[in-house]
């Protein structure tokens, strides 16, 4: 199963000049970019963990691939995620998101349903690794 989160979800891969192509697109919004990561790629899971700081000051894309890399290197089977925030409004909104790191074998998500009282409905997700 691949996980569908964020932007480009449903294309191919982006190659890392499509990365660059796209962080350079953020930086000239003069949006920030964060990187982040999980192993657990539930829709619910939206706190993923941020690798360093989001970087507010840069105007290059070599820096954030400088750091896509480095998490990389330290997190091979974990999702990671660039995410670009837009403080123009005098808060961070996250404006833009998508995924340039997943693991090898991607872990399933099964959604099982309950009718409960009257014409209600449950539902419950599970990994399946």
């Amino acid at each position: 199963m691949r996980v569908t989160q964020g932007c480009f979800s449903f294309l191919p891969d982006l190659s890392d000049a499509q990365i660059s192509a796209q962080i350079d697109y953020c930086l000239s919004k003069g949006w920030a970019i964060g990187v982040e990561y999980t192993d657990d790629p539930h829709p619910r899971n939206t706190y993923w963990e941020m690798w360093g700081h989001p970087m507010f000051d840069l105007r290059d894309a070599k820096g954030v691939m400088i750091e896509l890399d480095a998490c990389r290197k330290a997190e091979p089977e974990a999702y990671i995620r660039l995410v670009a925030f837009d403080s123009t409004r005098g808060f961070e909104t996250v404006t833009m998101s998508f995924i340039v790191n997943r693991p090898k074998v991607e872990p399933a998500l099964t959604m099982s349903r309950t009718e409960v009282d009257g014409r209600s409905i449950r539902y419950t997700h599970q990994l399946v690794r």
